[in-house]
């Protein structure tokens, strides 16, 4: 199960953090590191970091975007040391790893890491299911890249060790790909009905992607949805032509 843990470190500036990263994930057994856009990719002081993570760096795949990244990924769990203006469901480390864990013979989950300086972005969060924050020492709270990687990669491995007592998710549960495309699709309607106004949406659509985040819709019922929302569309189609 292990496997199906994915490390995604997004803008990373630094390779040597890259390394780093690799080499913490390494020790806890995982092995899938996914880099999105970074600023420079692996190099040689990347590997000397890694400390024989090396093979790790070579599989590593490289992608523009989050969203890429994640795609095929049924749990995302991005990382945020800092509140925001939008609040999201929060777990501690320790959740994190037997959520992970729990959910990871149904699909991949990945565990999403933001920029050294800056972190995840409120639209890079907002394609996350859950956040996780890890409860340092608020006095001195100077978690680096390959720090946050090892203390997450820690708890999935100890949820992992104790997996006999956690009950394995019976739920199916969309994609992170299905989930854009179900966001889309329910934008696309609400525009068409009026609901939303192209030239001053608001804060509409973050609301909503909160509110089914939290939700976590499992596959069939997104399929419900999918189909109200093309019921809708069709029938504000067949008003249009009749008017």
């Amino acid at each position: 199960m292990l496997e199906q843990i994915r490390i995604v470190l997004v803008n990373t500036s630094h390779t040597g953090n890259i390394g780093s990263a690799a080499r913490a994930m390494k020790t806890m057994g995982l092995g899938d590191l996914c880099l999105v856009d970074p600023v420079s990719p692996p190099d040689g002081q990347a590997v000397a970091l890694a400390a024989g993570a090396s093979d790790i760096l070579a599989n590593a795949r490289i992608v523009p975007t989050l969203a890429e990244a994640v795609a095929d990924c049924g749990l995302v769990i991005g990382t945020s040391a800092r509140s925001r203006t939008w609040s999201w469901p929060m777990l501690d480390a320790r959740e994190a790893g037997e959520k992970a864990m729990a959910e990871a013979p149904r699909h991949r989950v990945a565990l999403v890491f933001g920029r050294e300086r800056t972190g995840l972005s409120n639209e890079e969060l907002q394609q996350c299911h859950y956040h996780v924050a890890i409860p340092a020492n608020p006095e001195y709270s100077s978690l680096n890249l390959a720090m946050a990687v090892q203390t997450l990669s820690y708890e999935v491995r100890m949820a992992w060790l104790a997996r006999d007592s956690h009950p394995v998710a019976e739920q199916e549960y969309p994609l992170s790909a299905d989930l854009e495309r179900f966001y889309a699709h329910l934008e696309q309607t609400l525009l068409d009905t009026g609901f939303i106004i192209k030239p001053h949406p608001g804060q509409v659509m973050t609301k909503l992607r909160r509110l089914f985040n939290r939700a976590r819709p499992e596959s069939h019922e997104l399929n419900i949805l999918r189909g109200i929302l093309t019921s809708v569309q069709r029938r504000q189609k067949q008003r249009e032509s009749n008017s």
